[in-house]
């Protein structure tokens, strides 16, 4: 178990994952936490990145932090997701090996599995077959990061952990079209529609289905990972669980009321048919989790209400 009194840096602590494992941290008894915004410590910026180590000295390292959006926007600028990210994890992973990190936590993605993949996807499936080509920029600069991550391990013997996520939704999520992922994108859209009685047409044929896991279920994971795990190998987090978008939309315009119809435009894409993790490792080693879909919905509900003057 790491000491509970080391200072840990959490990149990337205002997104939806990055502000959950803040809130799972310190409820774990974390206190000596390292927060910066992107306008004290550019993280693209390697220079801004080693002064930021040299003066905290962090004995964990959380890397939360990613150029990160919807179907949209990974189509639209696939040379921003691959560089950004890339830049970001080569610049945190190199400093946590150059200032000898006690303990790295690397956030990769379900993307990172061949489209085609058999389902649930097995860790052993990863690199075993094409992209998803609507998220590939996005996907390979997950795929670059965890085989740094894994070489850093191999050659430095840094302790790094990577956990892979599901589709992951919660409170703190953008709720701006350009960045949103599905969950938020939909409660938009069915919260911003209610009163009306406006068609929503949504990207696809509906058909394609998905995993989902609420924020604060993978911040505990990654604290569980972090307190009993230490392989560079990936590790699915996930629920198990998946449903079509049309399930998904469909919970959603019931939770906020909303009454008119759903189209479906199938001219757009619906990226990869199916996402659905193999989570029988992370299992078998003790960890679940705790949050059902219906709830986490109404969580987004209920934040997107409150901040949906920041949403534009």
């Amino acid at each position: 178990m790491i000491d509970r009194d080391v200072k840990v840096f959490v990149a990337g602590h205002r997104g939806v994952v990055g502000s959950a494992i803040v809130r799972a941290l310190r409820a774990s008894g974390f206190d000596r936490l390292v927060l910066k915004t992107r306008a004290e410590t550019d993280l693209t910026d390697p220079i801004a990145v080693d002064a930021l180590f040299r003066q905290e000295e962090p004995s964990v390292v959380v890397l939360a932090a990613a150029k990160v959006g919807g179907i949209a926007a990974n189509i639209a600028a696939p040379v921003d997701f691959l560089v950004q990210n890339l830049r970001i994890q080569d610049n945190l992973l190199l400093a946590c090996q150059r200032y000898d990190v006690q303990k790295t936590v690397f956030l990769g993605s379900s993307c990172i599995y061949p489209r085609e993949a058999p389902q649930p996807m097995k860790e052993e499936y990863f690199m075993h077959g094409p992209l998803e080509p609507t998220n590939e920029s996005y996907a390979i600069a997950k795929i670059a990061g965890i085989r740094l991550a894994q070489a850093l391990a191999e050659q430095y013997s840094m302790s790094v952990v990577c956990p892979m996520p599901c589709n992951v939704y919660g409170p703190g999520d953008h709720f701006a079209f350009e960045r949103s992922h599905v969950v938020s994108a939909l409660v938009r859209r069915f919260v911003e529609a209610k009163d009306s009685d406006a068609e929503v047409v949504l990207w696809g044929t509906g058909v394609a289905r998905r995993e989902f896991i609420f924020a604060d279920d993978l911040a505990k994971a990654c604290l569980f990972l972090l307190d009993t795990y230490d392989r560079p190998d990936i590790i699915n987090v996930g629920s198990g669980e998946d449903y079509s978008i049309k399930e998904l939309a469909e919970r959603i315009a019931e939770i906020v009321s909303f009454k008119g119809t759903i189209g479906w435009d199938d001219s757009k894409p619906d990226g990869m048919p199916r996402k659905l993790l193999d989570v029988s490792k992370i299992h078998s080693l003790g960890w679940r989790h705790e949050v059902q879909i219906e709830s986490g919905l109404r969580a987004v509900v209920d934040d997107f209400l409150d901040r949906r003057d920041q949403a534009a």
